[in-house]
């Protein structure tokens, strides 16, 4: 691979639902993963979120009619596929950034988990052993933080 190749694919990483239905496309650097422990992730997802984040202006959706938003919350949205129900999105319009289902992340992804948040509403039935920073609520949602932030 050419060096303008890797850093190409160093900066351009495509993902999906499980059916293939809605794809995407971030052109930017992606934010280390996010594991959230919230009530509404543990509830939609069956235990909790995985998710890393992209300035709004590189992420480039295809078949966003292929998008169901659910409202979760005030100024917050979560985008699933409409066929397959996969979660791929958390959007919360007062933020610079979108975040993205890291498991929707096409194969090598190249992030790393860098903390959980919400660790006081996490479920009971298992416990957090990485060492990684442990959260009880959520953290600033204005800005993008960068790897080892």
């Amino acid at each position: 691979m050419s060096e303008s190749q890797q850093s190409h694919s160093e900066q351009s990483h495509d993902g999906g639902c499980a059916c293939d239905a809605v794809r995407y496309r971030v052109s930017g650097a992606l934010r280390p993963v996010i594991a959230c422990h919230c009530g509404q992730c543990r509830k939609s997802l069956t235990n909790y979120g995985a998710f890393t984040a992209v300035a709004r202006d590189d992420l480039e959706i295809a078949n966003e009619g292929g998008i169901t938003w659910f409202e979760s919350s005030p100024g917050v949205r979560r985008g699933f596929c409409r066929r397959c129900g996969s979660a791929l999105f958390w959007d919360n319009s007062a933020a610079a950034h979108v975040s993205i289902a890291a498991g929707t992340l096409d194969l090598p992804s190249g992030v790393k988990l860098a903390r959980h948040i919400y660790v006081a509403d996490k479920a009971d039935f298992y416990e957090i052993g990485d060492g990684l920073e442990q959260l009880p609520q959520g953290q600033d949602t204005g800005r993008l933080p960068r790897s080892g932030t």
